[in-house]
C-alpha cells in the first residue's frame, strides 16, 4: 500500500503458490502455474494498474 495524495492505493501485489502433489505431478503443476496468470480474469483486469508478480513453492508428496 502506498500513499496518493492522501489516498491508500495498492501498487504492487506479490502471490505465493504453496502446492503439495504426489512427485509425479511435478511437471503438470509446473505447466498450469505457467499458463496461469494469461488465463485467469482477476489477474488480466488487475495488472495494467498493479504490478503482479507470483511465485510457486512446490513440495513433493510420497
Amino acid at each position: 500500500m502506498e500513499l496518493d495524495g492522501t489516498v491508500l492505493v495498492i501498487k504492487r501485489i506479490h502471490v505465493v503458490y504453496r502446492v503439495a502433489t504426489p512427485s509425479e505431478d511435478k511437471d503438470k503443476v509446473e505447466r498450469a502455474y505457467s499458463i496461469h496468470a494469461d488465463n485467469c480474469p482477476v489477474y488480466r483486469s488487475l495488472i495494467a494498474a498493479i504490478d503482479i508478480t507470483t511465485e510457486l513453492s512446490w513440495r513433493g508428496q510420497d
